[in-house]
């Protein structure tokens, strides 16, 4: 895509909307979509039941920012239940998880950096031990 087709604003119609089993991602900045190269912005609503479980980054650091409902949030071995305009830092390849054990849909903004780069996005790791041990595997 020429740079002069990408978007200086998004709006609801130009969101790209990817389903994954954790809840639907509506990517609002994203190479391809506007000019990134070291930011990912991704709104996730995140039903009753379901988590995004544990993983890694192994080249972009992150941003969790809670909009609504609660987050059980891991980073490694430590977990924390975040509210609406908390957030969770997690450097780069630290695996964590967010869970929502709760009764209603959590919201949140993931920011990721950098936008572009080499290897995979995640590497998921919940099977793995400690990870299985500390929280049991989601089954979807």
């Amino acid at each position: 895509m020429d740079k002069s087709e990408l978007l200086r604003f998004v709006s609801g119609d130009q969101v790209e909307v990817e389903e994954f089993p954790w809840g639907p991602h509506d990517w609002l900045a994203r190479p391809g979509l506007v000019d990134a190269e070291k930011l990912l912005l991704v709104r996730v609503a995140m039903p009753a039941g379901k988590a995004h479980q544990f993983h890694r980054h192994p080249e972009m650091e992150e941003i969790i920012y809670v909009l609504s409902g609660k987050a059980e949030q891991w980073i490694e071995q430590e977990h924390q239940i975040l509210g609406p305009g908390e957030i969770a830092h997690i450097p780069i390849d630290v695996v964590h998880g967010t869970y929502n054990p709760f009764d209603t849909t959590l919201e949140f903004l993931a920011i990721l950096s950098p936008a572009k780069f080499e290897g995979p996005a995640l590497i998921d790791v919940y099977q793995e031990e400690p990870w299985c041990s500390l929280k049991a595997p989601v089954l979807y």
